[in-house]
């Protein structure tokens, strides 16, 4: 019988060693990186002591010449007039010196220099740096979070302090600003001069931070605010090469406004600080973003008093199989309509590590379907990665999917193929999802479903089921869903898609559009 692989799945915060700017798309990869700056760390302070060891070596040198020239400077004839004296200002010129020139010339740099080179292939570039940035970007949009809370690290379920230097604040606005990207711009370039105006240490320049902030608020509307950052920054470096005439052009463009508006004199610039909310963000071409990212952060979902009181938990042996018989799985609803369940002790640890080692090697970002070309591309809105296992490759892989039969009742067989699109016209549509979450997850990483209001969160060895199709084969839109980003954590989940081929006795067709 022919084996159909699973397709198991990384989703993080975001971040595969390659030149497409891969790496800050998957925590579980990132980690490797941990340890490589440990050991580029090991290898520094190694050629720093040696360093320091060859400038001791110096050092001790020059004293001892020190003290030898002031004497024999006192009275060069009568030093010399001692034989051993001359015989070993002889031997120093000709040998010693040029001992000690050599080590001079050594460079301990070499094995450093040589370890940095092995390890260069591996590091992020500028556009991993740049999705990393953006990937914060939307946690903020997503979960609301001014600027502040990241760079003091207030984040929900955190363990670790992590803070952002007025220097990072101002390369997140940066990198907004060179996406056009004005609104984070403002955010992030705010937040750098909040702290260097606390007297925080940095290497920019306040005119810089200046000269981006104030154009950007001009960018988003503000000519008042513009203005008078503008003049601030006049007020710092009045050769500024373009502070003057952006403050002049800002100035003529709120007079002709007021004009066409009958008002006299300049409208006040607000003293409020900016902050999340002082300006709207900019619409975007993502369907119901605001839908979805309320329900990311726990607000708008339609689980009423009523509604939770109609769902159950039961044990489930898979109508009597044999194999779930004296130990069938614990089962819970999760939602009413359409139906959403969820099994406990869906996968054990040692499965789940078994699955993360063999996937990790294997993990490629997650593609999309371009709407206009057809071609399945990334997108800097999914930056999940993903890796397809075979049930033939491992006993796990082969128990896991025996196990979703068992459950569903559902044949795997045309489940989805290694690497390609399923063929719908052969195998059908997807009628089922089998989702195993592989991790717990400290904050965000909910998946949530905008068209009836849910989330479902992750729970580590647990499994959420649902059907795609209704009876009649007809699509159930309402299970459109996706994956919030995780704020905090990472997230390890593993899907199987069921299609329609196979399942005729085992879900017969039905005549009406119900569950």
């Amino acid at each position: 019988m022919r084996k159909y692989p699973s397709l198991f799945s990384l989703a993080l915060v975001c971040c595969c060693w390659s030149v497409q700017a891969e790496v800050f798309t998957s925590i579980g990869q990132m980690t490797d990186l941990i340890y490589t700056e440990k050991e580029l760390v090991q290898s520094l302070k190694e050629y720093i002591k040696a360093e320091e060891s060859k400038l001791h070596a110096v050092k001790s040198w020059a004293n001892k010449l020190d003290v030898l020239t002031r004497a024999s400077t006192l009275d060069p004839e009568g030093y010399l007039a001692h034989p051993v004296n001359a015989y070993k200002l002889m031997k120093r010129l000709n040998t010693e010196w040029s001992e000690l020139e050599s080590l001079v010339l050594q460079d301990p740099s070499d094995e450093f220099i040589s370890n940095m080179t092995v390890h260069r292939q591996y590091f992020p570039d500028q556009e991993d740096e740049k999705g990393a940035a953006k990937a914060l970007m939307r946690l903020q949009d997503t979960y609301k979070l001014d600027s502040e809370s990241f760079a003091r690290g207030k984040l929900p379920g955190m363990h670790h302090n992590a803070i952002l230097t007025v220097d990072d604040c101002y390369d997140m606005g940066k990198t907004a600003y060179n996406e056009a990207d004005y609104y984070h711009a403002v955010l992030w370039m705010q937040q750098a001069l909040r702290q260097m105006d606390a007297e925080e240490e940095h290497v920019v320049s306040k005119a810089d931070v200046l000269d981006y902030l104030s154009y950007s608020v001009y960018q988003m509307g503000d000519l008042s605010r513009a203005i008078e950052l503008t003049r601030r920054l006049v007020a710092i470096d009045s050769s500024h090469q373009r502070a003057g005439g952006n403050l002049r052009y800002f100035e003529k463009l709120l007079s002709k406004q007021l004009n066409e508006l009958n008002q006299e004199g300049q409208e006040p610039a607000t003293e409020e600080p900016i902050q999340l909310g002082t300006y709207k963000r900019p619409n975007d071409y993502l369907p119901e973003r605001e839908i979805y990212e309320a329900l990311c952060r726990g607000e708008g979902v339609k689980m009423t008093t009523e509604r939770r009181s109609r769902l159950y938990c039961r044990y489930h042996d898979g109508n009597r199989n044999p194999r779930l018989l004296l130990q069938p799985m614990k089962e819970e609803d999760e939602w009413d309509s359409p139906h959403i369940v969820r099994y406990l002790n869906a996968l054990s640890d040692q499965e789940i590590e078994k699955i993360k080692e063999l996937a990790k090697p294997r993990l490629a970002r997650a593609t999309v379907r371009d709407p206009i070309t057809g071609i399945l591309t990334t997108a800097n809105y999914r930056v999940s990665k993903s890796a397809w296992l075979e049930g033939e490759e491992d006993p796990v892989i082969e128990r896991v999917n025996q196990r979703i039969e068992d459950i569903t009742g559902l044949t795997t067989q045309t489940a989805e193929l290694l690497q390609r699109p399923q063929d719908i016209m052969v195998d059908g549509n997807r009628l089922a999802t089998f989702l195993n979450y592989m991790s717990d997850v400290e904050a965000g990483g909910a998946t949530v479903f905008p068209d009836f209001g849910a989330a479902i969160y992750p729970k580590k060895g647990t499994a959420v089921f649902w059907y795609n199709l209704f009876r009649s084969g007809e699509g159930d839109y309402r299970t459109r869903h996706a994956a919030c980003p995780v704020l905090v954590g990472s997230k390890w989940v593993s899907n199987k898609w069921i299609h329609e081929r196979g399942q005729e006795f085992r879900r017969p067709c039905g005549l009406t559009e119900v569950d």
